[in-house]
This record gives C-alpha cells, structure tokens and sequence, in this order.
C-alpha cells in the first residue's frame, strides 16, 4: 500500500501534481445495494411508481454524477470521460436492487472515484424517487469490484467480477 498522497510535507491538503504522467487506458468496476420493502421493490420492478422510471432516473443520475465527481470530491481530479455504464441488478429474494457502474477513460488518473460515485448518486436517487413509500430504504456493500491502469495495474476483488 502506498502512501498517502493529498498532502505536503507540512500535512496541507493539496490536489496530487499528475502532470508527469502518461494518459493511458483506464477502467473501474464499482456496485453497491439498496435495500426496501417488498412492496415498494415490486413497484420500482414494474415501473409502477408515482413518479415515473425510477431505475431510467436513477441510471441518468449516475452517469451525470461521473461526469461531476471532480466537483463533488475534494482535490479529485477533473477527468475526460470516455464511457460510463450503470446497469441495475434485481434481487426479489431480498428486496434489493444492486446497481453496477463502469467507467472508462485515457487518463493521466483513475476513475475509481467516478465510478463508486455513479453508484452512490443512483442509489441516492432510486431512495429519492420511492422513499414516499418506503422511508426505511437502506443503501450499503458499496465497494470497488476491479480497476485496470496506471502503475499498479488490475486490481480486482477475488469472486465478485461481472
């Protein structure tokens, strides 16, 4: 594990200099859960709720949060994205809806950062649009499943690639 990178020798924050580094190819996996009532999980999988599509909603949230991530989270750099993905898993057995993101990008950085986002704000949304009917909603298990680039290369967590 590497050392911490966001601050100077006199522990100030700042934004990492990438400015010697290579653009290449690079692509982060992340998912994340949210949890609800079976009654308001039937409505959400029918596309039944009062205020409209709520996974068409929530996936368009997701990419937008992506594309905004530097805005989002401090001394994060502003990447070019090249593609962002959002695809959402329907679990009946538990109620829950698991939302995958992938994003790419030719960079000088990672897009981790933009991919764990893009699911955070969909589940933030999915919650938005049904918690009219259910306010005990839970969102967790949000992790990075694999990231590929950079000097360290592919990283992933061992059984859970898609």
């Amino acid at each position: 594990m590497g050392s911490f990178t966001h601050f100077n020798q006199d522990g100030e924050a700042i934004m990492v200099d990438i400015s010697g580094k290579k653009d290449t190819d690079r692509e982060a996996i992340a998912s994340g859960k949210i949890f609800m009532v079976p009654q308001c999980y039937r409505l959400v999988e029918e596309g039944k709720m009062k205020k409209g599509d709520v996974l068409g909603v929530a996936r368009i949230a997701g990419i937008m949060a992506a594309k905004k991530t530097s805005d989002l989270i401090p001394l994060c750099h502003n990447l070019s994205l090249t593609k962002v993905e959002l695809k959402f898993k329907m679990n009946p057995e538990e109620s829950s809806i698991e939302a995958v993101s992938f994003v790419k990008t030719n960079d000088k950085t990672g897009v981790e950062m933009e991919a764990l986002t893009a699911v955070h704000i969909a589940l933030l949304t999915i919650y938005d649009m049904a918690k009219a009917m259910d306010h005990s909603m839970t969102m967790g298990d949000i992790k990075l499943i694999k990231k590929t680039g950079g000097k360290s290369g592919v990283w992933s967590r061992e059984g859970e690639l898609i």
